[in-house]
């Protein structure tokens, strides 16, 4: 860092995003994006407002927030639209936490978290998550948990799948009225049931979601969140004060259209499920431990080779897979669910591998 970095990011590790290699063609099934193109209605859309991009995009993103009100069944109150999840996630380290009210998560969980506690220059805990890589509901409705501004719960979680049915959520909101339960739901679709529900419920519970994965637009970068009239209030403040136009119209456009085709989603979501389970039990009939997946990736192990290892020789036969190197899940691989062809592809490769190795 230059001398002129301001001293209170000194601590600060950025995210560091899977890779977009460009050296030749992978089967890329390392960034969870899906296989399938955006709907057609949602390309169709971009190729409507693309004349009209002199003009700023509208702030408050009305039919946008209508849409999605109505989906989900709440009014457009209770909406927000971001710039990816990821934006609507740091609104709300910045609006609910801060000094003498922490955030709270899990060791084990999205990277970005910590990032954006360390932005946000607020503290935070991490809960260990259980020896078999699933949250202890206990660990949040007391204990380390007291005293937090938010609690973020990836659900399903990242990179484990793993996923909590909304009624253990609910424990950790009704435990302290006073404080933000964040729910992330970026792989909701493939699987796991929302908490979105309980958002009518409590006052206290915040539900985030995205395009990029289910709605195949991680190039568009549009998330939304879903909560109380107060806490979107709390997050449309923030918001107007950094960037009232977080959402470009080509990007708005798109969400309309993949709003207008949801059909189409729910297909591919369907079909991503089944691939996972083809390709989960196929990597258990090789030995790996596979986790109890929700999301559109599985998490693996195998007791044959290293997580680093595998990741690797995989990379030099043109498969990318995701490794993380903390020290409590090394030994994994997290592996986005592409194809039928890719996943057969991949499985053709590892299989290949521990011949080699074995």
């Amino acid at each position: 860092m230059s001398r002129f970095f301001s001293e209170r990011f000194n601590r600060l590790e950025p995210y560091v995003p899977g890779e977009q290699p460009k050296d030749m063609q992978y089967v890329k099934l390392n960034t969870n994006e899906s296989p399938f193109p955006p709907a057609p209605e949602a390309l169709a859309r971009i190729s409507e407002i693309a004349p009209s991009l002199q003009l700023y995009p509208q702030p408050d993103c009305t039919e946008l927030c209508g849409k999605l009100a109505a989906l989900n069944g709440v009014e457009p109150e209770n909406v927000i639209v971001s710039n990816g999840s990821d934006e609507t996630l740091y609104f709300a380290f910045l609006a609910w936490c801060g000094e003498g009210r922490p955030a709270v998560f899990p060791d084990i969980t999205y990277g970005f978290y910590p990032v954006f506690a360390d932005m946000s220059c607020v503290p935070y805990r991490e809960i260990p998550l259980r020896d078999d890589l699933t949250i202890d509901v206990s660990d949040y409705t007391g204990g380390a948990a007291s005293g937090a501004g938010a609690v973020f719960i990836a659900n399903p979680n990242a990179p484990t799948g793993i996923a909590l049915e909304p009624s253990r959520i609910e424990e950790i909101a009704k435990s302290d009225p006073d404080r933000i339960v964040v729910v992330d739901e970026a792989y909701v679709d493939f699987g796991a049931e929302s908490c979105v529900p309980l958002t009518k419920k409590y006052d206290n519970v915040f539900v985030v979601q995205t395009f990029s994965k289910s709605r195949s637009m991680a190039g568009a970068r549009l998330g939304f969140g879903i909560g109380s009239r107060d806490l979107i209030a709390d997050l449309m403040a923030i918001k107007y004060s950094t960037n009232p136009y977080n959402i470009n119209r080509m990007t708005m456009a798109a969400g309309l259209g993949a709003l207008a085709s949801e059909d189409y989603t729910r297909t591919n979501c369907a079909t991503i499920a089944r691939n996972r389970e083809y390709t989960a039990e196929a990597l258990r009939g090789m030995g790996f431990a596979v986790t109890d997946s929700k999301a559109n990736f599985v998490f693996a192990k195998s007791p044959d080779i290293g997580g680093e290892e595998l990741y690797l020789k995989l990379k030099e036969q043109g498969v990318l897979i995701r490794h993380f190197g903390k020290e409590r899940i090394k030994d994994w691989n997290r592996i986005t669910i592409g194809t039928r062809e890719q996943m057969d592809i991949l499985l053709e490769r590892t299989a290949r591998i521990l011949e080699e190795k074995i």
